[in-house]
């Protein structure tokens, strides 16, 4: 206790004949609790979170300790200005402008904090992924509502008249942009129900096909196989029937047909057919040996023709063109060498009747 007392006692006469001194000791004073403060509590959660295996918990503690910094320095401000000889109407303003400071750094750290509890949910399952946009554009719509309102009720402006303006002016911003809004709610129904991912190859009933590129908030972008890109809005996307080449997964199955003289052994061709599939599939990229090749008479009896066709699977959708292209040429090599003929259509044409007499 002595020792505190002849520490002290000197520092208390100092800063009784000078008082800037005794402000400048109180700030040091505060900056040093402050800081004292912050590594008991960084430390103790820090301990805390290296003994869970979620890296959730250590992106707590750097939120926690990044949020104490601003709110402690605005502790410190605050109770240095209230200790200070300040006329009363400035030290109000100040106290005012410390409070809002506090409200939007609380609201801001409260909404990354609410972003990485959505991040942590959603990403533990990979289907809810694509939800992530969207549900961080309305909690960042959200805070800056809370944001403005608190800020505004602070400042004393009375919000009934805000209200007021907000709700006729958006009707009237609802009812200019409605084909870009009817687009954004498309493209939030998009992402939520996952009918089409970037990506994948897909198909619209009016025709146009290609892969998808970019899922935005007003159209997806697709892109051909001639890498054109095509526009789509998202509410004729949302409303148009779609097949989708990579759902449930990529792989497909491909059918190609050939065509055989009658003369022709069924069950050779077949044989034939089937062997081709299963040579091509090994040395052709993009062919699939498993699910294993198969040749079906079908459709069947054709005019000039027995009507096979091979079917085997591919990994994707563009890879069904250099299979096609490979599986014609070798079966036609094979039928070539098999004596197998590919028939031109025919037709029996049969005359009745005499031959008009000649004119005279």
């Amino acid at each position: 206790m002595n020792l505190v007392h002849d520490v002290l006692g000197p520092i208390a006469q100092l800063a009784k004949q000078y008082p800037w001194l005794g402000y400048v000791l109180e700030v040091v004073l505060l900056f040093v609790a402050a800081w004292v403060l912050r590594r008991i509590v960084v430390g103790y959660l820090g301990t805390f979170a290296k003994r869970t295996p979620s890296a959730v918990d250590d992106k707590v503690v750097a939120l926690v300790g990044s949020a104490l910094r601003p709110l402690l320095l605005l502790a410190i401000v605050t109770v240095t200005l209230n200790s200070l000889p300040i006329r009363d109407h400035i030290l109000v303003l100040c106290n005012r402008l410390a409070t809002l400071a506090t409200l939007v750094v609380v609201l801001f750290y409260t909404y990354r904090a609410v972003l990485l509890a959505v991040a942590a949910w959603l990403e533990r399952n990979r289907e809810h992924e694509s939800l992530l946009d969207p549900v961080r554009f309305f909690v960042r719509l959200i805070f800056a509502g809370l944001a403005v309102t608190l800020v505004l009720d602070n400042l004393g402006v009375s919000l009934t008249a805000v209200w007021t303006t907000l709700g006729v002016g958006s009707v009237a911003v609802a009812l200019a942009l409605q084909d870009t809004l009817s687009n954004f709610f498309a493209g939030v129904y998009l992402r939520i129900d996952r009918p089409v991912r970037v990506g994948d190859y897909v198909k619209l009933e009016s025709k146009e096909e290609g892969f998808v590129a970019h899922l935005g908030w007003r159209s997806t972008r697709m892109r051909t196989l001639s890498s054109n890109v095509v526009v789509v809005p998202n509410s004729k996307l949302a409303s148009a029937i779609v097949t989708n080449y990579s759902l449930p997964d990529a792989q497909m199955w491909l059918s190609v047909g050939v065509a055989v003289s009658y003369d022709a052994d069924p069950d050779g061709v077949e044989r034939i057919l089937v062997e081709e599939a299963k040579a091509a599939a090994a040395e052709v990229p993009g062919l699939l040996g498993e699910p294993e090749p198969s040749a079906r008479l079908i459709p069947g009896f054709g005019e000039s023709a027995l009507n096979f066709s091979v079917n085997c699977a591919v990994a994707t959708f563009v890879d069904q063109y250099l299979a096609q292209h490979e599986l014609r040429k070798r079966i036609l090599v094979r039928f070539r060498k098999e004596g197998i003929g590919i028939p031109f259509p025919q037709r029996d044409v049969h005359l009745y009747g005499e031959a008009p007499a000649p004119k005279k």
